[in-house]
């Protein structure tokens, strides 16, 4: 990949520099360069952007460059944001009867969650029970974000009781496996971690409940152990369901030293055995990785794989605070056509920061998911529920939890941010933006049955701004066209700093640490998606509204014959 971007464009705005350029062939994203360094935050694990556009907000005049991932950099540009304008304006036109595709979801088909033993844990955190917290938490993804399947970690860890000395025991994981399936999801098996009686180090470990990250000290071993687990649910649940609802993947982040401590060659060796281990029970049973961290390995393993001759039936990864890349040249390269799984995703791969518990993070998850939508097969978020015990349980009720809900199942912004993604319609629709645009984006659909949804929001990757931006607020002018002449109820609800903020409730009631009897109510109370204002009666066959909208801030609107 040597060839530079052209045509890169900086566009001043209030707030902000909007960079765009030219595509390069094959490139899977561009890092982008302010004054020499990356212009994404450094707490993003990969600061690559996948598409040709680039909003820079918070910052001062700069010189850019941009880069395809691995190639050169293109002649820079220098640009700075306009002062802040109080009627910085953004057109939004929809056409309800232009229909563009069916409208991908990339949220329903995965979702993360901690490791599947915490299901049976009787155990309370903030004085909620654990196991069956987690397992509403699930169901929930499942009936109100039609989430398909879950992926944990460690299902083959010491505390199900898998392997003890030689001997195979799975009744642990038909007890978690039996819970995952009465919530109506099917479990997307990450094969790991490594049974201390089979490790070749079995000292070396991660996480508080000390999951084993070692190579095995006997890869046939291991293979037999693959083989017998998958034997075992396809006696237990039906071979035709494993086929056509279940998945294998190869461990988790081999490319992180945190999580294996053999080398690459030996993950590659244990890919290619747990593969052909899968496949010995059934060809058409699925099995894909690496798994890794940020991208990592993946190019790597389609080499090895092409060599090698091992299945590879879906290519996995993960990233934080960033829409995915886009791996579809790569996988062409390789002639290879198979789904794309990014297993873990979310605002930040750091414990306990804040960021993803208020609006910021529902502007996030929609822009990653529209990003995603029509090139990847699952953007998995990480994770469902804030039970949650990875470097220990959660210290308080809002701790910058990677859930989508908080212990005692509240719902998030984040988690309402999907929901109205999951309410629009099935035929997505042509939504055009204009102005002083900045980090605004919008996504409109039709149902069957004439209701017309605009999604709306207002982001920026700069979670330095996550508490909010004034100059970054945009008054919005929505014009949906194509309607009927029919008379319409128009709802519009919101989710900003004061509006569908279960967080700002908790705040506002002197909320530390853990509530009380009463202060759970209240929560709950105050736990709904917020109406901006009371719905209204309009008539087509155009409408056309103005509403303002900070930033971070979502707005979903919905005519409803």
């Amino acid at each position: 990949m040597n060839l530079a971007p052209t045509g890169l464009r900086a566009l001043p705005g209030a707030g902000h520099v909007t960079l765009t350029w030219d595509p390069v062939p094959g490139a899977i994203g561009y890092l982008v360069l302010r004054d020499g360094a990356p212009a994404v935050p450094s707490e993003v694990d990969v600061p690559a952007v996948p598409s040709c556009r680039f909003v820079d907000t918070g910052h001062g005049p700069a010189v850019y460059t941009v880069a395809a991932v691995g190639g050169r950099a293109c002649p820079p540009v220098e640009a700075a944001p306009l002062p802040a304008d109080e009627e910085a304006e953004v057109s939004v036109r929809v056409d309800a009867r232009r229909v563009t595709r069916e409208l991908p979801r990339p949220w329903a088909y995965m979702v993360g969650s901690e490791h599947l033993s915490h299901l049976l844990s009787t155990d309370e955190t903030g004085g909620r029970p654990i196991g069956e917290e987690l397992a509403a938490a699930l169901r929930i993804m499942h009936d109100e974000l039609g989430v398909r399947t879950v992926r944990a970690h460690a299902i083959l860890g010491d505390d199900l009781g898998v392997y003890r000395n030689g001997a195979y025991d799975f009744s642990g994981v038909d007890a978690v496996y039996d819970k995952v399936v009465s919530l109506g999801l099917r479990p997307i098996v990450e094969l790991g971690y490594m049974p201390r009686d089979l490790a070749a180090d079995p000292s070396r470990t991660v996480f508080r409940y000390e999951a084993v990250i070692s190579p095995p000290k006997d890869f046939e071993a291991w293979a037999d152990l693959v083989r017998a687990l998958v034997e075992h649910l396809v006696g237990r649940y039906g071979l035709r369901e494993l086929i056509d609802h279940w998945a294998f993947e190869v461990w988790n982040e081999p490319n992180l030293d945190v999580f294996w401590s053999g080398t690459r060659e030996e993950y590659f060796l244990l890919y290619d055995v747990t593969a052909a281990a899968v496949k010995n029970v059934h060809p058409n049973l699925r099995v894909g990785g690496p798994a890794s961290a940020a991208g990592g390995w993946v190019e790597e393993l389609l080499a090895h794989v092409a060599g090698s001759g091992a299945a590879l039936d879906f290519v996995s990864t993960h990233t934080y605070g960033n829409a995915p890349l886009d791996w579809r040249p790569t996988l062409a390269a390789y002639g290879l056509d198979v789904p794309l799984w990014w297993t873990e995703w979310g605002p930040t791969p750091t414990h306990f920061q804040g960021i993803g518990d208020g609006p910021f993070g529902a502007a996030f998850v929609l822009h990653g998911m529209k990003s995603a939508a029509g090139r990847i097969a699952a953007l998995s978020h990480w994770v469902a529920s804030d039970h949650f015990e990875e470097l220990g349980r959660p210290p308080r009720l809002f701790h910058g939890g990677f859930g989508l809900l908080t212990v005692g199942n509240l719902r998030k912004p984040r988690f309402h941010a999907l929901a109205l993604a999951d309410r629009l319609g099935d035929l997505e629709v042509a939504a055009e933006l204009g102005g002083d645009v900045a980090g605004v984006e919008a996504w409109a659909s039709r149902h069957d049955d004439g209701r017309v949804g605009v999604l709306v929001w207002n982001g920026t990757l700069n979670n330095a701004q996550s508490t909010g931006a004034p100059e970054l607020t945009r008054r919005i002018t929505l014009t949906v066209t194509g309607l009927d002449a029919a008379p319409y109820t128009l709802t519009h609800h919101r989710i900003d700093r004061d509006h569908t903020n279960v967080e700002a409730a908790w705040q506002a009631m002197g909320g530390a640490g853990w509530p009380s009897g009463e202060e759970w109510e209240r929560l709950r109370a105050a736990d709904g998606l917020d109406e901006l204002v009371p719905p209204a009666t309009v008539t087509g066959p155009a409408l056309t509204l103005a509403f303002d909208l900070p930033m971070p801030g979502v707005s979903f609107l919905e005519l409803t014959p």
